[in-house]
């Protein structure tokens, strides 16, 4: 009985390892929000600013690996498949690229001007 234990124990330990255990509980965590969804009040239609709001949290947690997370938060807030382009967002925001801020997601950028005005800055 301990050979069969210690198995278990080695294939929980690898699965765990692998990711694939949180990948799992990920996605079964998105079909519980999409199942009481269907029970739940209407949600009202998405405005501009939560797509674009949405498309910066969902570049940050794609960028941070933050794949279980990006999973659920897609499902849960209703977030079309189809993704708003990087140029886009860039021109709507009024954000200037550069090569440094090219390779990270734009709340980042965002967050970098706001600290870079410093207190009590009103611009």
């Amino acid at each position: 009985m301990a050979e069969v234990g210690d198995l278990k124990d080695a294939i929980s330990e690898s699965l765990q390892k692998k990711g694939v255990l949180n990948r799992i509980k990920a996605q079964i965590r998105a079909e519980m929000f999409s199942i009481l969804d269907e029970f739940s009040d209407e949600k009202p239609p998405i405005c501009n600013e939560n797509l674009i709001i949405n498309e910066l949290i969902q570049e940050y947690l794609e960028y941070n690996k933050y794949k279980h997370t990006a999973s659920v938060f897609t499902a849960e807030s209703g977030q079309s498949e189809m993704r708003l382009k990087r140029p886009f967002l860039e021109n709507e925001l009024n954000v200037l690229i550069n090569k440094e801020t090219n390779s990270v997601p734009l709340l980042y950028s965002l967050v970098n001007s706001f600290l870079q005005q410093g207190p009590g800055s009103k611009s």
